[in-house]
C-alpha cells in the first residue's frame, strides 16, 4: 500500500510523490466526522480525481518501524536534547561498569598469582608436555621390557 498525509478536507497528499489524492465517497473513513492525520490506501481510482480505496487509517509511528527505509519521524529540539542527555548518561554508566569489572579481574588474576606463587611447584603438579625431555629421564626406551 501507498501512504497519505492529511492535506485538507477530505485530501491527503501521498507522502512519496507528493501528488494530491481524495478519499473515495464508498470508503469506510468518508463518513466518520473525523479524518486520519495518515492512512494506507490499497488503490487508486482515476476519475475527475484521484480516489484512495480500501483505506486504512494507521499511526505515523507504524510506518517508520515498519518501512524505515521509506520513512522516518523527524523529532523535536527538546526530545533531542533528551535523547543526547540520556545518551550520554548510558555511556557514562557503561564506562564506569566496565572500569569497575576490568579492576574486578586485576584483583582476581593477582589473587590467583599469589595463590599460584605461594604453593610449591613439583614434579606431580606440572603438566605434561609431550615432547619435552625432563632431566633423568632417557631419551630412548629400551624395547625390552621385564625380567
Amino acid at each position: 500500500g501507498i501512504n497519505a498525509e492529511y492535506g485538507g478536507i477530505g485530501e491527503y497528499v501521498n507522502l512519496r510523490s507528493g501528488m494530491p489524492c481524495h478519499l473515495h465517497p464508498t470508503s469506510a473513513l468518508f463518513g466518520l466526522g473525523y479524518t486520519a492525520d495518515y492512512i494506507v490506501y490499497h488503490e487508486l481510482v482515476m476519475t475527475s480525481k484521484e480516489y484512495m480505496q480500501c483505506v486504512t487509517a494507521v499511526d505515523p509511528l507504524w510506518l517508520a518501524e515498519m518501512g524505515p527505509s521509506f520513512f522516518s519521524v523527524k523529532e523535536d529540539y527538546k526530545s533531542r536534547l533528551l535523547k543526547r542527555k540520556r545518551e550520554k548518561e548510558e555511556k557514562k554508566a557503561m564506562e564506569e561498569e566496565m572500569k569497575a569489572k576490568d579492576e574486578m579481574d586485576k584483583r582476581a588474576m593477582n589473587e590467583e598469582k599469589e595463590v599460584l606463587s605461594s604453593t610449591p611447584q613439583t614434579k606431580l603438579s606440572r603438566m605434561a608436555t609431550p615432547g619435552r625431555v625432563e632431566p633423568g629421564t632417557p631419551r630412548r626406551t629400551p624395547t625390552r621390557f621385564g625380567l
